[in-house]
């Protein structure tokens, strides 16, 4: 079976082809990490609304996964390259940085919140 898989390092995402003789079939475990909200029932999750994608001045989260620090506030002046965030996924920490100078106008995810790959994080003036 050939899959196509986005793979992020270092904040940049690559797109790879992964080819597998067998693969499988495995069950979902809910998995949890020390400070992070429990995981949440399979059919909560189904009627969990949609996340909004991020708009021409909303900051998109790089990739799924969970919001471990949330280093900005409303009205707070950045520069480009400023941390605003940092996520978690697979153990590993990513820090989304301000692609532009400006000011928060709304930081959309609180800690621990659960994001997928475009979602708005943080709204920028």
């Amino acid at each position: 079976m050939i899959r196509k898989l986005r793979v992020t390092v270092d904040g940049r995402a690559y797109d790879v082809t992964v080819e597998t003789a067998d693969e499988p079939t495995v069950a979902a475990v809910p998995v949890t990490s020390p400070g992070l909200a429990p995981p949440v029932a399979l059919a909560a999750m189904a009627s969990a609304p949609t996340p909004v994608a991020a708009g021409e001045n909303d900051v998109p989260s790089p990739l799924a996964g969970h919001v471990t620090a949330v280093h900005v506030q409303t009205s707070q002046t950045v520069k480009e390259g400023d941390c605003l965030l940092t996520l978690e996924a697979m153990k590993m920490n990513t820090f989304v940085a301000a692609p532009r100078d400006g000011t928060v106008k709304a930081v959309k995810v609180a800690l621990g919140d659960a994001v997928e790959e475009g979602q708005s994080l943080v709204t920028l003036e």
